[in-house]
């Protein structure tokens, strides 16, 4: 039997707000000041998500929100193409945006509707479907998308059992300990590819993306290095490789400072091999749809 493809969303794209139409967002020259520190800040709050038996990684709503604010309008739409639990829907909510997300595990995307559910603004959608990334172009126009913003898997970082080196050695046994905490088998799963499968594979899937985007939209991917055997993976040099494969160019890269998050560390490597602490900070990567 032929499988039929899922009708468009129909979500609203165009903003809201009555900024002119040379401005990126709504943010008074005060706050875009603020904005152009390279080094970001974010704080967990209680509407997050902290709990690794529900997901092992989730970025805190404020980094999505950051960059809503700083590159789109109200009532444009936003994209999350690795969505998890739902964080970047509850900060486009928050915010006045529209926005649409996929993750391939069911559990995710159900949780993220409760977390939505939880609030409804009636000037913003936010819809969540269960696909692969790659599928994304048979939902979405054309020239429709005004950011995407997405924390995705980091290879296969999570195919081993958690030590808690950064913890301090009496505090490491946390429930999670010795445990693998991988998101899904599925093969299609970023989070179980070597690092030249996961850079083909995000090059694919932003490379279908990229029509999907405004020109000038922007495109932001938070992600970490990994540490592998012994051996450290530049995991943000395979991201902008990927995306620049798949046609989207590199604008800016930010640090989110995690210092303020990291506490009763242990110490490793001490005394002969310096690592450093890879919990202190990760990379936020800004690229946008060349203009034509």
């Amino acid at each position: 039997m032929l499988q039929t493809k899922p009708k468009k969303f129909d979500i609203a794209y165009e903003k809201t707000c009555s900024c002119k139409p040379t401005h990126l967002n709504c943010l008074t020259a005060k706050d875009w000041v603020k904005s152009q520190v390279a080094v970001w800040e974010f704080f967990y709050e209680k509407r997050d998500i902290r709990d690794k038996s529900i997901h092992p990684a989730v970025f805190p709503i404020a980094l999505p929100a950051k960059c809503i604010e700083v590159f789109t309008h109200r009532g444009e739409l936003v994209l999350d193409p690795f969505v998890g639990i739902g964080t970047t829907f509850v900060a486009a909510q928050d915010l006045g945006r529209n926005a649409v997300g996929f993750d391939l595990k069911q559990e995710y995307i159900e949780f993220a509707k409760k977390r939505l559910g939880q609030k409804r603004l009636a000037e913003s959608k936010q819809l969540a479907i269960c696909d692969d990334a790659h599928n994304i172009p048979d939902y979405l126009e054309e020239e429709t998308v005004s950011l995407a913003v997405t924390s995705p898997p980091y290879a296969h970082m999570l195919n081993k059992p958690r030590l808690n080196k950064s913890i301090r050695g009496d505090l490491r046994d946390n429930g999670h300990y010795q445990k693998i905490q991988q998101y899904s088998d599925d093969p299609r799963d970023l989070g179980t590819m070597t690092h030249e499968e996961y850079a083909k594979s995000l090059t694919e899937i932003y490379g279908k993306i990229l029509p999907l985007m405004k020109p000038r939209a922007h495109c932001v991917i938070n992600v970490n290095d990994v540490w592998w055997e012994n051996r450290r993976y530049p995991t943000h040099i395979y991201v902008v490789g990927a995306l620049h494969k798949a046609g989207f160019e590199l604008r800016n890269i930010l640090i989110w400072d995690k210092r303020n998050l990291v506490n009763q560390v242990g110490i490793y490597g001490w005394p002969s091999n310096y690592i450093k602490l890879g919990a202190t900070f990760e990379y936020i990567l800004d690229f946008w749809r060349p203009p034509e």
